[in-house]
């Protein structure tokens, strides 16, 4: 099948990039500050409350980025309209199985949907499907805006892999899938794991303590809770990839192409 291009509904312009940076500098100070300040022992405070202020400081950062495209003329009606129809289906795959043992098949459609439509649309549809399907779920809470800034990131790397068609396209986007079931794994936990008291001294968090010591405490951690959980949502996203990604690849980026958006085209391939 001839190669053609995809659309990017969210046109990546400098001020909106300077949005997305803030809110993912944000995000790697909200997940990463066990291992990048070192607290005095007997002081690591509960990361819930860290979580409650990452979350006011977090969102209007995401926001910004939605009203910079918006005010900017790099996201058109047709493009929210098309955010909002995805981020509903993302929501609605998340209840049919809202993490159980790991499963997540609303990961396939994000890493999909980055892929067709771009960095900037892959962000911004991690934030608003999250968002609403803790809504839905009544899943609110102090762990929120970690989810939704780990899936934007999903998206947003979906977005920038690099092009290839048929198979391999499909090779490369179950890898990623795979990839970024682990990753986003990781990532999670650590809004927890500083305030997790119940564990053995070798797996909890060591406040004081040098930066190996706690990648090892950690590494420790994830691979004695987190790990079979993270492969059943890798397995999962790399499974739908292969099997349903050729003709959800080919109906997304056939709607980017009637819908015409105005954000711009952004470089890809049709699956073969």
């Amino acid at each position: 099948m001839p190669a053609s291009t995809s659309f990017a509904p969210v046109r990546l312009r400098p001020r909106s990039t300077l949005v997305l940076a803030l809110a993912s500098a944000v995000g790697l100070v909200g997940f990463g500050w066990p291992f990048l300040v070192v607290t005095p022992a007997g002081t690591g405070a509960s990361h819930g409350q860290d979580a409650a202020y990452l979350f006011v400081a977090l969102l209007p950062l995401l926001l910004g980025l939605v009203w910079a495209e918006l005010g900017g003329g790099g996201m058109d009606v047709k493009a929210v309209a098309m955010l909002g129809v995805l981020a509903a289906a993302g929501a609605g795959l998340q209840t049919l199985s809202p993490g159980t043992g790991g499963f997540d098949p609303a990961f396939f459609l994000l890493v999909v949907a980055g892929r067709v439509f771009g960095p900037g649309f892959g962000f911004a549809l991690g934030v608003v499907s999250m968002l609403a399907t803790a809504l839905l779920t009544g899943g609110a809470g102090p762990w929120l805006p970690f989810q939704m800034i780990g899936l934007a990131w999903v998206g947003l790397f979906a977005g920038c892999l690099p092009a290839a068609s048929g198979w391999a396209e499909r090779g490369l986007l179950a890898a990623y899938a795979g990839l970024s079931g682990f990753g986003y794994g990781a990532l999670l936990n650590l809004w927890f794991w500083p305030a997790a008291a119940y564990l053995p001294d070798g797996a909890a968090y060591a406040p004081g303590a040098a930066l190996g010591t706690n990648l090892h405490h950690y590494a420790v951690f994830y691979a004695t809770t987190s790990l079979g959980w993270d492969t059943a949502r890798a397995l999962l996203g790399g499974v739908l990839v292969l099997a349903a990604g050729r003709p959800v690849l080919a109906t997304l980026r056939r709607a980017g192409r009637r819908a015409a958006f105005t954000g711009g085209l952004d470089s890809g391939t049709e699956p073969g």
